[in-house]
């Protein structure tokens, strides 16, 4: 089973940072999610369950960023406009920076996502 820290091990260190600073945030917000390593999909994902229709949310590394996607981002409230996307249903923040995780926005979205889930 692939640890967190060996599916981040090919990114570099401020992704790989910003993509952990993410994660801590995540299970701070949502401590009962499951958490999964999708090595395919290139994300780690945090839902009620191992199904697509459980997830959450999920953490997307990039080459010099780190998405937070939202499954259900398009029903979010959303007024600090951080929400990206052209998805039918889905949304979610890039993130250049680690202080950019730091937004108390960014925690509002991820409480109305859990909100949203039950």
């Amino acid at each position: 089973m692939l640890t967190v820290d060996e599916f981040l091990a090919p990114y570099s260190p401020p992704v790989r940072e910003m993509a952990l600073k993410t994660r801590a945030l995540v299970l701070e917000v949502m401590p009962d999610m499951v958490e999964q390593i999708d090595v395919p999909g290139k994300l780690l994902g945090y839902g009620w369950d191992t199904t697509y229709a459980g997830t959450v949310c999920v953490i997307m590394p990039l080459k010099d960023s780190v998405n937070l996607g939202f499954a259900r981002g398009t029903s979010l409230p959303d007024p600090e406009k951080l929400l990206v996307g052209t998805g039918k249903r889905a949304r979610h923040i890039k993130f250049k920076t680690p202080d950019e995780i730091d937004h108390p926005a960014v925690r509002a979205l991820l409480d109305a996502a859990l909100a949203q889930g039950k």
